[in-house]
């Protein structure tokens, strides 16, 4: 049956006042990062009245954005790379065979996301001191430090999602693969890994898109030469004024990196995230 035309309109209506409703926030950033800062302090304008591309070459003066670029690519790049690997591992090994401890294991992982994250900046910026002053590591304000706190919260839900993936995968492909000759590792990584690779995907986006916009751990756990861009944005902000329009088109910036990402794995992206739900 074709549905009501009343139906097709109100689709149509709520469709375009959702669409008006996303696009109306990047516009404000497009149009306020291509204002002179006193047009962007003054009372706004939908259609602005002078238009310049300044903000996007003073943003690079302004503040090290560059440096805040490079200490989140390393640290958001680490930490996806860290977490993917050890939730395959991990998801595999519950996914595929039974041992003493395995629902206490699972219930754990997925009990850690019940905490906020506020929780444990005090306990492991201690642990973190502390291991400084016993051993000479320096986790506290390095990269590494922060690397090890993205792990905390990002490694569970990987571990928990690819488990489902991973339940999702037949079972016949290991029993083929080891019939080939494959051991549980070959297995994994020759026939289950390939298999598997929109949930990974999927893991790997969810672990980077933390790291990248992570504000509270970032702002206690670095210093002045590892800060990453979500805290280094702050430093548009003085204590006489705010570069409004720098901090716009910084803003603009920060987030391609990510969109870019998210445009070219989106087909992966919904494929894991649906796939992994389903049995």
């Amino acid at each position: 049956m074709a549905a009501p035309r009343s139906f097709l309109w109100s689709r149509r209506v709520f469709l375009s006042l959702l669409t008006v409703f996303v696009l109306l926030p990047v516009y404000v950033m497009i149009s306020s990062s291509l204002k002179p800062l006193e047009d962007v302090s003054g009372k706004f304008e939908w259609i602005p009245s002078g238009l310049t591309v300044r903000p996007y070459f003073d943003i690079w003066e302004t503040v090290p954005l560059a440096d805040y670029f490079v200490n989140s690519l390393i640290v958001a790049g680490a930490a996806t790379l860290c977490s993917v690997t050890i939730a395959v591992f991990a998801a595999y090994a519950v996914s595929r065979y039974s041992f003493r401890g395995k629902r206490l294991f699972t219930v754990t992982v997925l009990s850690t996301q019940m905490f906020p994250g506020i929780l444990f900046l005090l306990p492991l910026f201690l642990i973190y001191v502390n291991i400084g002053n016993a051993t000479g590591i320096a986790l506290f304000g390095s990269r590494g430090g922060l690397i090890l706190t993205y792990l905390t919260f990002s490694l569970p839900f990987s571990i928990w999602m690819l488990i489902g993936y991973f339940d999702s995968v037949p079972r016949d492909l290991d029993e083929a693969a080891k019939v080939d000759g494959c051991g549980p590792l070959g297995a994994l990584f020759r026939v289950i890994v390939p298999a598997a690779i929109p949930g990974i995907v999927a893991v790997a986006v969810y672990a980077f898109m933390t790291a990248w916009g992570e504000v509270l751990f970032a702002s206690v756990m670095t210093n002045e030469t590892t800060r990453t861009l979500a805290v280094g944005l702050q430093g548009y902000a003085t204590q006489n004024d705010v570069y409004w329009n720098q901090v716009m088109a910084a803003s603009l910036v920060v987030s391609l990196p990510v969109v870019a990402g998210f445009l070219l794995l989106q087909r992966y992206l919904v494929t894991g995230l649906t796939a992994g739900a389903v049995k």
